[in-house]
């Protein structure tokens, strides 16, 4: 994700904080950091980097604050009440507090320090 308001170290910290993520990696020059999450790797880098692997073109971001952007992270907790305190005491800004959804998911919303939508919820129960 890129990290236009704060530089990917201190992105990588506050996920780290305020979902329970560990820092698998930190670049010497602090624009580049990853988080652990299992088989995927969230990554963080400069909102002005340019796209990698040779493609050119900037970052999109939505045209309003409020709008919502094209990726929606989505962490899953055994306890998504306590996960939505804990992401919310850490700087996460409230969108909607956990409730039950019909297709038997608990979840909530926030957005980060950038803006980006971060779903805070329960396996799906089938």
């Amino acid at each position: 994700m890129a990290s236009g308001a704060v530089c990917p170290a201190f992105a990588a910290a506050f996920y780290a904080a305020a979902f329970g993520s560990d820092v698998r990696r930190l670049d010497q020059s602090h624009k580049w950091a990853e988080l652990e999450s299992g088989a995927t790797t969230i990554a963080f880098t400069p909102l002005h980097q340019r796209e990698t692997d040779g493609l050119s073109g900037e970052v999109q971001l939505p045209d309003a604050a409020a709008a919502r952007g094209p990726v929606e992270v989505c962490f899953v907790y055994a306890d998504v009440d306590a996960a939505y305190r804990r992401a919310v005491e850490h700087g996460a800004v409230p969108v909607s507090a956990p409730e039950q959804k019909p297709w038997g998911q608990k979840s909530g919303f926030v957005r980060d320090m950038d803006g980006n939508v971060v779903r805070i919820g329960s396996h799906v129960r089938e």
